[in-house]
């Protein structure tokens, strides 16, 4: 690879590995009826890094990033086996308050969805929902997300406008705003800058860079160039396996797998 690509992988001193583990899977298998989605896929997402989750299409890294908050159980006959911990415990036993779980970890998606409400109404909508009424507590949380979301400047004097008048850029970042607003641990996010130009996909990038900080984040990406330039850990996908993952440095400069490496040169995919 050419020093500038290399220049991207400076990502400072601190041994990634030692951190501790936020969530991690255990031999997660997953079902759509007979077709094997996801096969024995094992890994530990560290805390307060983000880890991203590159293949082609239809390798299952959408489905995977799924397993997290249990998007799947959503989809009919859909059958998971296997372990996906979030703080040592296990978020697909009986007793999990699947709410609960959306709350501590959250879903950003590909298409910027903001509700058809105001920008406002927008942000306080999960923290409405969870039971919080007082609207001096709400302002704070409103303000607090937006401006975490590096959106507050942008939208602070038009509030009540629709979510749905921002620009793509913008949206995606009130559905971020939208997220930090119930306080989550992890935040999930599937392919959030494809539909975005690419000023705002820079906006995006610099602002998971900064979040990293207070949240751990999983992003499936087809960027390579995106994965190289964010992310502390990459797992690559293929045909429903974890075909390898880890630090980005040693992932994207001396991979161990000819399938990676064919697959970040862009001789298939």
């Amino acid at each position: 690879m050419d020093g500038s690509t290399v220049e991207l992988f400076d990502k400072g001193k601190t041994d990634l590995k030692a951190l501790p583990a936020r969530m991690e899977t255990r031999r997660l298998n997953l079902y759509y009826g007979d077709f094997h989605a996801l096969k024995d896929v094992s890994i530990e997402i560290k805390s307060n890094c983000i880890t991203a989750l590159i293949g082609p299409s239809g390798c299952g890294k959408s489905t995977f990033l799924r397993c997290l908050n249990r998007m799947n159980d959503l989809i009919e006959g859909v059958k998971i086996q296997g372990e996906v911990l979030l703080d040592g415990k296990n978020i697909y036993d009986p007793d999990v308050d699947v709410v609960d779980l959306r709350k501590r970890v959250g879903m950003v998606f590909q298409k910027p969805n903001p509700f058809p409400m105001s920008i406002y109404d927008n942000v306080a909508y999960g923290p409405r929902m969870h039971g919080i009424r007082d609207k001096r507590i709400l302002d704070e949380i409103v303000e607090t997300s937006l401006r975490q979301a590096a959106l507050w400047n942008e939208v602070k004097d038009k509030l009540k406008q629709s979510g749905l008048a921002l620009s793509g850029g913008q949206q995606q970042r009130l559905c971020i705003a939208r997220v930090l607003a119930v306080n989550p641990e992890v935040i999930l996010l599937d392919e959030p800058t494809s539909a975005l130009d690419p000023t705002a996909t820079y906006y995006i990038e610099e602002l998971l860079t900064e979040l990293k900080k207070d949240y751990t984040i999983v992003i499936v990406t087809h960027g390579m160039q995106q994965a190289a330039r964010i992310s502390d850990f990459t797992g690559f996908f293929l045909n429903g396996v974890l075909h390898e993952f880890d630090v980005t440095a040693k992932i994207f400069t001396m991979p161990e797998k000819k399938e990676t490496e064919d697959y970040i040169r862009g001789r298939f995919g």
